[in-house]
């Protein structure tokens, strides 16, 4: 379903295919609608934010073929100046045939389109990692990161959320993680050229890469943006259920902080820079 947010009637607009890879708590299902529609209005929120203001266009595709979904094709892609994949209860290193076959999409789209934007969160953030020759494996220490936790920046970090802060605040859900970030020379010479810096913006005591980023091309982050305290608790009950989550006071105690305020749309706002230069906050200064 394509939707459009526009500010201004002359507000530029970013355009944007969301890749869903697996669907919301019923409950968050009927109040809000799909990760698509959700991502849609959190994005319009971070475009209303940007100098000058933005508009959003979206489109969502649920990819799971094995749930009724199914794997977009490349000419899908024409009008659209990026793509954004979802989190999901599914392991971005699993050989799943639709990941094997979204794989397969993403590395064709990247060769292909080099003014694209590839930008992904929590399952997308480990795939596209893994796109690029990065390892995606259950953490070390086989616990869950959850809830509301603090990601030290790295100077990459502090520039991209325009900040001197030495961390921000974002929603976790993951056991997984990115063990081995990609480089130029995993990804190989078909991706990425020898002199590609992939640089990690953040990270925390569990997870060492919180995000990565190319200019003017990929921006993945491990933690939540759009998630709300109700979508929090949810999820969390969604994996407590299913039998990932064995650790019930661990995820009570995270469930405890999904109240809690996050730097969501700061991150969001990060993201549209890679669209449209945003002259707001050059000094720093935004808290």
């Amino acid at each position: 379903m394509d939707q459009t947010f526009r500010p201004t009637p002359d507000a530029p607009v970013v355009r944007l295919m969301v890749l869903e890879t697996d669907m919301p708590h019923p409950d968050t299902y009927s109040e809000r609608g799909s990760f698509g529609q959700i991502v849609h209005r959190f994005f319009s929120k971070a475009g209303s934010a940007h100098h000058p203001p933005l508009g959003v266009e979206t489109d969502q595709v649920f990819v799971v073929s094995e749930r009724g979904g199914r794997v977009p094709t490349v000419e899908e892609f024409a009008r659209f100046d990026g793509l954004v994949i979802t989190g999901s209860v599914y392991d971005a290193h699993a050989n799943n045939q639709w990941i094997l076959d979204l794989l397969e999409l993403l590395k064709t789209l990247w060769i292909q389109r080099p003014d694209f934007h590839f930008l992904g969160v929590c399952f997308g953030h480990q795939l596209l990692a893994r796109l690029l020759g990065g390892n995606v494996a259950p953490a070390p220490s086989q616990d869950w990161e959850l809830g509301h936790s603090r990601i030290d920046l790295t100077p990459t970090g502090q520039r991209l959320f325009r900040t001197r802060d030495s961390h921000i605040f974002l929603h976790q859900m993951h056991q997984d993680q990115v063990t081995a970030p990609p480089t130029a020379a995993s990804a190989g010479p078909e991706m990425l050229s020898a002199d590609t810096e992939v640089a990690c913006w953040g990270r925390s005591e569990h997870t060492p890469v919180q995000g990565l980023y190319i200019p003017n091309r990929l921006f993945t982050s491990q933690a939540h943006l759009a998630f709300d305290e109700d979508m929090v608790k949810r999820q969390i009950q969604i994996r407590v259920d299913g039998g990932g989550i064995k650790d019930l006071e661990h995820a009570d105690r995270a469930a405890e902080t999904a109240h809690l305020e996050h730097d969501g749309v700061e991150v969001a706002k990060a993201i549209l820079r890679l669209f449209v230069f945003d002259d707001d906050d050059m000094g720093y200064e935004r808290r």
